[in-house]
């Protein structure tokens, strides 16, 4: 048996804010909006989600509230790749107009990606254009 990879939960001291952003950010719907979370799931999870086995329903994205700002470097960080039809530095651009800020974490920019953080300060990165 193994086990499927559920969600991804990211905290946030404004979890709604947060979680609309990453909506606009990747395109995806806005499938709860509590006091307690808002959950992310790809668009088209909502028709075909159901009519997948348990283990190939994709990852969702939550966002929870917590009292305190972001302290360090995360060790864990999403990459969101363009597709190789796409604009990949229009697409950068589009999330800085949006919010997010370039980091620096020690790359030489030798490296085909660019580290960006969301508005609460979450890294993640934009490789290059991919195919698949």
């Amino acid at each position: 048996m193994a086990l499927r990879w559920y969600t991804t939960v990211i905290e946030a001291r404004d979890h709604r804010a947060l979680g609309a952003w990453w909506a606009r950010a990747i395109g995806w719907d806005i499938r709860f909006d509590t006091e307690e979370e808002v959950v992310l799931v790809p668009p088209w999870a909502g028709e075909l989600g159901p009519t997948l086995p348990f283990h190939q329903v994709p990852p969702g994205l939550v966002f929870v509230p917590v009292e305190h700002d972001k302290a360090t470097k995360n060790r864990l960080h999403l990459d969101f790749a363009p597709h190789v039809d796409d604009d990949r530095d229009a697409e950068i651009e589009r999330l800085l107009a949006m919010g997010a800020t370039r980091v620096e974490v020690g790359q030489t920019g030798e490296h085909p990606w660019d580290v960006l953080a969301d508005p609460e300060g979450n890294e993640f990165c934009v490789p290059a254009s991919r195919e698949e």
